[in-house]
């Protein structure tokens, strides 16, 4: 192999690994290279008085109307608890809901105001983003959130400083539903949700859809969701699982 060759096939491979690595850094919710992010709880199930393995329901890209208020109706009458990571145009939209999330004890993350990707945004992009949204829940609720969720999972760089100066931790997910995907039927959300199970999953779902959408003349349909949700919820506890908040896989 001549050396012109041989160097432009290891430029390639070089370049070829570089973008293996940005795009693992940047995409893979699993991923701790740009900095310090909760995919799954770390402890002994005897971490709980009745020694029972727990497990975290989370809910991306609410408040909607009318697949919200469905699932609170579920979690009260289950007596589950779970985080929701809200948009900040969504919450100026329907305050009331957020207001409702909060009384009846569930947990609000900060999930961008418009759902951008963060794919090559400047920090103060970024920051606009966070803050607005972080002012918008204070708004409805009087308090200011701790945890944040990038939309897709995405991280960039300079997020971090950002996410530090303001007090909040990343909160990626360890299993899903993949209830965005419309093929997914109630049956598929919550097969898929439960199959990977383990002490201190993050499981993720959505409530609602990213508000840079037309919204739909009927309101938000998530009802695969929210048929789903039953069964999960179900499934989890015969399988010994406890429901908490996210937040308590931090401490």
């Amino acid at each position: 192999m001549s050396w012109p060759l041989a160097a432009g096939l290891l430029a390639i491979a070089s370049a070829a690994g570089a973008g293996g690595l940005l795009y693992y850094a940047c995409s893979v919710p699993s991923s701790q290279i740009l900095g310090r992010t909760l995919v799954r709880g770390s402890f002994t199930s005897a971490g709980t008085p009745a020694g029972r393995p727990r497990v975290a329901l989370t809910f991306d890209d609410g408040p909607a109307r009318p697949s919200t208020e469905q699932i609170l109706d579920i979690l009260r009458r289950e007596q589950v608890t779970a985080t929701f990571f809200v948009c900040g145009k969504n919450v100026e939209r329907d305050p009331g809901v957020v207001r409702r999330i909060a009384a009846e004890h569930h947990t609000l993350g900060n999930h961008t105001y418009s759902h951008p990707l963060l794919y090559l945004k400047g920090r103060a992009r970024m920051a606009s983003e966070i803050d607005k949204t972080q002012d918008a829940i204070e708004r409805a609720v009087g308090e200011r959130p701790k945890l944040f969720r990038p939309p897709y999972g995405v991280r960039w760089f300079g997020l971090f400083p950002v996410l530090r100066a303001r007090g909040l931790h990343v909160v990626q997910w360890s299993d899903a539903g993949f209830d965005w995907k419309r093929e997914n039927g109630p049956a598929d959300i919550a097969r898929l949700a439960l199959r990977n199970l383990q002490n201190g999953s993050v499981i993720l779902l959505h409530d609602g859809r990213e508000p840079r959408r037309p919204e739909e003349p009927e309101g938000i349909d998530a009802r695969a969701t929210v048929e789903a949700l039953p069964a999960i919820i179900h499934g989890a506890r015969q399988a010994g699982f406890e429901f908490v908040s996210v937040e308590e896989f931090l401490t």
